[in-house]
C-alpha cells in the first residue's frame, strides 16, 4: 500500500504541500477524462501535445485531492484540501514510481520488443502459461513511455508471472522503459522496418532495444533477423543456421496450418500451427522457445501451439439492432483491459443508457482485493445493466449498484437473448477468449453483406496529436467532419473528437449537425450551408450558422426577431479568393453596418478559405489572401467592439502556413490521414474498405468478363467476382485494369466494366480462395490520381449501405 507520503519519499521532492499525508494511493491518472477512484488516486499534470495542468481543475472537480507537478509558479490557491508534489519531469516521475514498484516482485517478468510481433507473441503467450502460472500482461499496446509506467503499475502481489512489451521510436527511450520492466526473460520478436526513421542505421535501432536486456538472464531471438546480436550479448536463438539453438529444419504449409521441424539439442521435434502466414509462424516459434526455456515438456508445448487462437487485436463498435452500438472486446479479460474498454464504453455519448456484458476472467486466482476492484470499477460507471456470465463472478451481485442478470455460461445467455430488452444503449461485451463471446456479438449486431469499410479510431487520435504539435498553445481547433466525417463516420468520429476536447466541430448542413446532436455531442458546431427553411433546426439543436451573405444575414436576423431571440451566435465568411460563398471586399462596409445594429446576433468568428495553400506555386496569391483577410477581420472586429475569433487555415495551412494560425484553425482531410502537404507528417491510415471474394472461375483465353464485352482475356485466366460496385461507391472509371485492390498483399487489376454490386478481378497470377479478404484501396491516393480525382471523392463517395466498422487499437 502506497500513501501520498510515500510517493513524496520516491520521487525525492523538497517542494511539496500536503493537506492530508494520509491520503493511499492506487491509481496513476494522467488523463481527467479516465477517473475510475478518486479515493485512491494521484494525478500527474504530465506535458505532451497538451499540458496536464490545465486539467487539474477537472480532475479536482471529480474528486481528486493529490497531484504531481512540475509548473513551479503554478497556483494551488483554489485547491486547499489537496496534495501538491512539485517535481522537474512529470512523466520521469510517474516512470520512477513504476520503478519502485516493479522491484518489490520477485516473479519471472518476460520483457518483449522488436518491430513487429510484441502485442501478439503476448497474448499468444497469455494464452499458454495461464495453466501453471497467475499472468500478468501488460494491456493491449500499452509499450510506450507512459502506457509501460501504468502496466507496470498493475502489477499484484498474486502474480507469479508478467509478461510487458516495450515499444521504442528514438535512440534514448529503452532505458527508462528497462528500469520500470527489468525483465529477467527478454524476447526481441524481429527487427524491421518500423520506427526506422527515427534511428540513424539498423543497428543503432538494435543497440537501442538492446537496452532492454541488461538484467536478463536469458535472451531469445531469431539469428534470421539479427546475424550479429551474439557479437552484443549472448543469448538463445533460433533460426536456420546450424550454430543456432533451436533449429528450423523446415517449415511447411497446407490450407489447414503449418507444421515446423526443428532440432533442440540434438533432438528432432514438429510443431502443428493454425497459421500459415510467416508472421504468425515466427510468433508461434518465439512462444515455443519461451516454454522451452520455461521447462515445459515437449508433449505440452505440441498439443497447445496446435490450439493458438487467432487474435482480434482491436476493440470494434458496430451498428447493433434495435439502435444500439455494439463494442466488441472479446478476446481477452483481465481488470486492466476491462477499465480500457469501460473508457471506450463511457465516449459513447448516442446513447444515454449504457449496458455491460462481462465474462469471468481466463485462468484468474480470484483474491478479495481484486473482486473490490472489479465492483468499484463497475460501480463507477453509471451502468443500465451488468450481464455476468460464469459462476466465479457471482459473488460481486449483491455489492453491484445496476440491474444485474447472471448466467452460468455464454450458450444459456444466447438462449436468453430474445427475452432481454436490448435496445437504444451502447452495449459493451467485454470477455475472455474461450467463453465465445463473439457468438453474443454476432446476435446483437444488425447484418449487412459483407463490404465493410473499417475506421481506426485512434489513428483520428494520432493524426489530431501531430496537428496539435504544430500549432501555438492558444490556438483553438476546429475539425471538419462535413459530408459524413469524409466518409468515416458521423458521431462516432465526433465523440472521438469531443472526448479529445476539441473546440469546434464543422458540419456541412443542418441535418448533420442535427444527427450529432441526438447522438449526444455538446462541442459547438458550425453550419457552412444553412438556408432559410432549416432556422427552425438551426434554433432547437444549437447550432451556429455561417453567414456568407446579405440575403441570409436578413432572412436570419428576420427570423430571429420573430422569435424574440438575442446574441445568437454566428459565423462571418469573408470570400479573399476563392469565389464560392462569403462577403466580397465590397460588400463588407454594408455587412458590418447591419451586425453593429443587430442585438440578434453575437458574431463568435470571422474566416475566409484558402485556396491554394499546398501550392509552393501560388505563395504569392496565399500571403494575399491572409493579407486581406486580416484586414477584413481586425476592421470587423474593431467595428463591432468585442473580440471574434479569425481563422483561415486548413489542413495544409497549418503546415505550410503556421503564421496564419491566428486564433483558430480547421483541421480536415488530415485528421483522416490523407496528408496533401507532402511535408513528412507520418499520418496513420484510418479508414479501409474491405470485401471479399465471392466466385473464382477458370476461363480461357479471348473469352470475355462484364457488360458489354469489355474485358478481354489474352490468357487463360482465374477471374474473381468481389463484392462491391458502383452503388457501393467504387467508382466506374475504375474499370478494365485501372483499378487496383490487393489480396493477401499481392496487387491485382480490375477487368471488365464495374456492375452495380460488384466488380471483377484478373488474379490469374496469384493464390487466391473464394471467402478471402481484398482491399479495395490498397493507395488511395494513386488511385484517385488514376482517374483524374482526389482522395475526398473517393471518401465521401462511399455509399452508406457500406458498413462502418469502428475500432480502437
Amino acid at each position: 500500500m502506497y500513501t501520498i507520503t510515500s510517493v513524496l519519499q520516491i520521487l525525492s521532492s523538497e517542494h511539496y504541500f500536503l493537506a492530508d499525508d494520509s491520503w493511499t494511493i492506487s491509481e496513476l491518472v494522467y488523463d481527467s477524462r479516465k477517473i475510475r477512484d478518486v479515493k485512491e488516486s494521484v494525478f500527474f499534470a504530465i506535458k505532451s501535445s497538451r499540458d496536464g495542468h490545465q486539467f487539474i481543475a477537472d480532475a479536482y472537480d471529480k474528486g481528486i485531492r493529490s497531484f504531481v507537478i512540475s509548473d513551479i509558479g503554478f497556483s494551488i490557491s483554489p485547491y486547499p484540501d489537496a496534495n501538491f508534489i512539485w517535481v522537474e519531469d512529470t512523466l520521469k516521475a510517474i516512470q520512477a514510481l513504476a520503478a519502485v514498484h516493479r522491484k518489490q516482485f520477485d516473479i519471472p517478468v518476460i520483457g518483449i520488443t522488436g518491430s513487429n510481433g510484441k502485442t501478439i507473441v503476448k497474448e499468444w503467450l497469455y494464452q499458454l502459461l495461464t495453466a501453471e502460472y497467475n499472468v500478468y500482461q501488460s494491456p493491449k499496446s500499452y509499450n510506450s513511455q507512459l502506457g509501460v509506467a501504468l502496466s507496470v503499475w498493475n502489477l499484484q502481489a498474486d502474480h507469479t508471472l508478467a509478461i510487458i512489451e516495450a515499444g521504442i521510436s528514438r535512440p534514448g527511450e529503452m532505458e527508462a522503459l528497462q528500469q520500470m520492466i527489468d525483465p529477467s526473460i527478454g524476447i526481441l520478436t524481429n527487427l524491421g522496418t518500423a520506427h526506422l526513421e527515427g534511428f540513424s542505421s539498423k543497428n543503432d535501432k538494435l543497440i537501442e532495444k538492446w537496452k532492454l536486456f541488461k538484467h536478463a538472464t536469458q535472451i531469445l531471438f531469431s539469428s534470421n533477423y539479427v546475424p550479429d546480436a551474439k557479437s552484443i550479448r549472448s543469448g538463445f536463438t533460433w533460426g536456420t543456421n546450424e550454430s543456432d539453438d533451436f533449429r528450423i529444419l523446415n517449415i511447411s504449409t497446407d490450407h489447414a496450418g503449418s507444421k515446423i521441424t526443428a532440432r533442440y539439442q540434438q533432438e528432432e521435434i514438429d510443431f502443428v500451427i493454425p497459421f500459415q502466414d510467416k508472421a504468425s509462424v515466427e510468433n508461434a516459434i518465439t512462444c515455443i522457445i519461451v516454454m522451452i526455456q520455461l521447462g515445459y515438456d515437449f508433449s505440452v508445448i505440441e498439443q497447445r501451439i496446435k490450439g493458438l487462437k487467432p487474435l482480434e487485436m482491436r476493440l470494434q463498435l458496430k451498428k447493433g439492432k434495435n439502435n444500439c452500438s455494439i463494442i466488441d472486446d472479446t478476446y481477452s479479460n483481465d481488470l486492466a483491459s476491462l477499465q480500457i474498454a469501460l473508457d471506450f464504453l463511457n465516449q459513447q455519448n448516442q446513447h444515454t443508457q449504457k449496458s455491460l456484458i462481462l465474462s469471468g476472467f481466463a485462468d484468474a486466482k480470484f483474491t478479495t482485493k481484486i473482486m473490490d476492484k472489479l465492483i468499484r470499477l463497475l460501480n463507477n460507471q453509471l451502468l443500465k445493466r451488468v450481464v455476468l456470465i460464469d459462476r466465479s463472478l457471482f459473488g460481486i451481485i449483491t455489492a453491484i449498484n445496476s440491474e444485474v442478470l447472471c448466467y452460468e455460461s455464454t450458450a444459456e445467455l444466447i438462449a436468453d437473448l430474445p427475452r432481454i430488452d436490448f435496445s437504444n444503449e451502447a452495449i459493451l461485451i467485454k470477455g475472455a477468449r474461450k467463453f465465445h463471446l463473439e457468438e453474443v456479438s454476432q446476435q446483437l449486431v444488425e447484418k449487412s453483406h459483407d463490404t465493410v469499410m473499417e475506421i481506426n479510431l485512434k489513428a483520428i487520435e494520432s493524426n489530431l496529436i501531430q496537428y496539435r504539435s504544430l500549432l501555438r498553445k492558444d490556438v483553438k481547433l476546429m475539425a471538419m467532419v462535413k459530408a459524413f466525417s469524409y466518409g468515416s463516420g458521423g458521431f462516432e468520429v465526433a465523440n472521438v473528437l469531443q472526448f479529445n476536447k476539441l473546440d469546434y466541430l464543422t458540419v456541412a448542413f443542418v441535418d448533420e449537425g442535427v444527427e450529432l446532436r441526438k447522438a449526444g455531442v455538446t462541442l459547438p458546431i458550425m453550419v457552412l450551408s444553412p438556408h432559410e427553411g432549416t432556422f427552425d433546426d438551426m434554433i432547437t439543436y444549437q447550432l451556429e450558422p455561417e453567414i456568407y451573405s446579405k440575403r441570409i444575414l436578413n432572412a436570419f436576423l428576420q427570423f430571429l426577431a420573430d422569435i424574440q431571440f438575442v446574441d445568437y451566435p454566428i459565423h462571418i465568411k469573408l470570400d479573399t479568393g476563392m469565389h464560392r460563398l462569403g462577403f466580397m471586399a465590397n460588400e463588407f462596409d454594408d455587412a458590418l453596418i447591419t451586425l453593429q445594429k443587430s442585438p440578434q446576433i453575437k458574431v463568435v468568428s470571422v474566416f475566409s478559405h484558402l485556396v491554394a495553400s499546398g501550392d509552393t506555386t501560388q505563395k504569392e496569391f496565399t500571403a494575399q489572401q491572409i493579407q486581406e483577410f486580416k484586414t477584413l477581420a481586425d476592421r470587423l472586429e474593431s467595428g463591432l467592439g468585442y473580440p471574434v475569433l479569425k481563422h483561415i487555415c486548413n489542413t495544409t495551412g497549418i503546415v505550410n502556413w503556421p503564421d496564419a494560425q491566428l486564433d483558430m484553425v480547421r483541421l480536415g482531410i488530415g485528421l483522416y490521414g490523407i496528408d496533401l502537404s507532402d511535408n513528412g507528417l507520418h499520418l496513420e491510415s484510418v479508414s479501409t474498405l474491405k470485401t471479399t471474394i465471392s466466385q473464382i472461375k477458370k476461363l480461357n483465353k479471348e473469352e470475355t468478363v462484364g457488360y458489354d464485352r469489355k474485358g478481354v482475356l489474352k490468357r487463360d485466366s482465374r477471374i474473381a467476382t468481389v463484392k462491391i460496385g458502383y452503388a457501393d461507391g467504387y467508382d466506374r472509371r475504375l474499370g478494365n485494369g485501372i483499378g487496383k485492390m490487393m489480396i493477401a498483399g499481392q496487387i491485382v487489376p480490375t477487368i471488365g466494366n464495374v456492375c452495380m454490386d460488384m466488380c471483377m478481378l484478373d488474379i490469374t497470377d496469384i493464390t487466391a480462395h473464394e471467402g478471402d479478404e481484398v482491399i479495395v484501396f490498397p493507395d488511395l491516393i494513386q488511385t484517385a490520381k488514376d482517374i483524374e480525382t482526389i482522395p475526398y471523392e473517393l471518401l465521401v463517395g462511399i455509399s452508406s449501405r457500406v458498413k462502418r466498422v469502428y475500432f480502437y487499437e
